[in-house]
């Protein structure tokens, strides 16, 4: 169990993408800190999920379902939790994910159909596609950060985004999605010098690779075997495993804190078994 973070205590947390695995973890581990947390998700029944654990483990939060990429949504969302717990002192921007158009098959071009297989390559990805993607990602931060950030200029705050391993050096398949959380960091060190008078941080989080429910048919087979691109992942990840989303939280609290961390903005922090640092050979 990580330390207790005390200047954490009756601080307000927001976590976007609430309801999902990874950022579900966060808002768990930010209510043990003693925060008032609003989990904030597409689907009102998965944060409802993460916020019944919170609070049968006696902590304080509340589930509001929000689509980060309708301003309205975000905008009466934060006069929700405004009203009810008050102003935003922790905001993570965590919603994202992937869609199909704007993938492809391979890793690298075929030429030709193999048998019955239908190949989607780079020529049959849609604007749609790669927009939804990159929307998703980028400017469903974006949104949240206008909206809540408004109430947290001049009051010592943090944003935390996040960011990913494809945000440096983008993975196959996934153009659209690289793509996004590359803006993710540009926009992390923009926003970071932006708000450093007004007194709020902005840092980042790049997971290495973690199983959640997005990525669980590209990982593992239907028998829980791993796929040829999980295998891929671990030969090249040294620590040869999977990241848990409890070794996300400990990096969290670091950046939250701002007695810990008070002078760390702009950053993006790599938690990955050493992923970006091994060059595969």
């Amino acid at each position: 169990m990580l330390p207790t973070h005390s200047n954490l205590t009756d601080q307000v947390a927001v976590v976007t993408g609430g309801g999902g695995v990874l950022c579900g973890a966060m808002a768990k581990e930010l209510a043990r800190q003693g925060m008032k947390v609003a989990v904030l998700n597409r689907t009102l029944e998965k944060a409802e999920r993460v916020v019944v654990e919170i609070k049968d483990n006696g902590g304080e939060a509340v589930a509001i379902a929000c689509d980060v990429l309708e301003r309205d949504h975000v905008i009466a969302a934060e006069e929700k939790v405004f009203q009810l717990y008050g102003p935003c002192d922790v905001l993570i921007n965590g919603a994202g994910g992937n869609h199909p158009n704007g993938t492809t098959s391979h890793e690298v071009f075929q030429k030709n159909a193999q048998g019955d297989e239908v190949i989607r390559s780079f020529f049959d990805m849609t604007t749609e596609g790669f927009s939804s993607v990159f929307n998703l990602n980028f400017i469903g931060s974006l949104i949240p950060t206008q909206i809540f950030a408004k109430r947290m200029v001049e009051r010592t705050t943090t944003i935390i985004n996040i960011s990913s391993m494809s945000s440096v050096s983008p993975m196959t398949k996934v153009p659209a999605y690289s793509a996004a959380k590359a803006a993710i960091n540009n926009f992390t060190q923009w926003l970071a010098v932006y708000m450093a008078e007004a007194n709020i941080r902005v840092n980042a989080i790049a997971p290495g690779f973690f199983l959640t429910d997005q990525n669980r048919g590209l990982l593992t087979n239907e028998d829980g075997t791993p796929t040829a691109r999980m295998q891929k992942i671990l030969a090249h990840t040294p620590m040869q495993k999977l990241g848990s989303p409890d070794d996300l939280l400990g990096t969290l609290l670091w950046l939250a804190d701002d007695e810990a961390s008070g002078f760390v903005t702009g950053a993006c922090i790599p938690v990955d078994g050493g992923f970006m640092a091994y060059a595969g050979v």
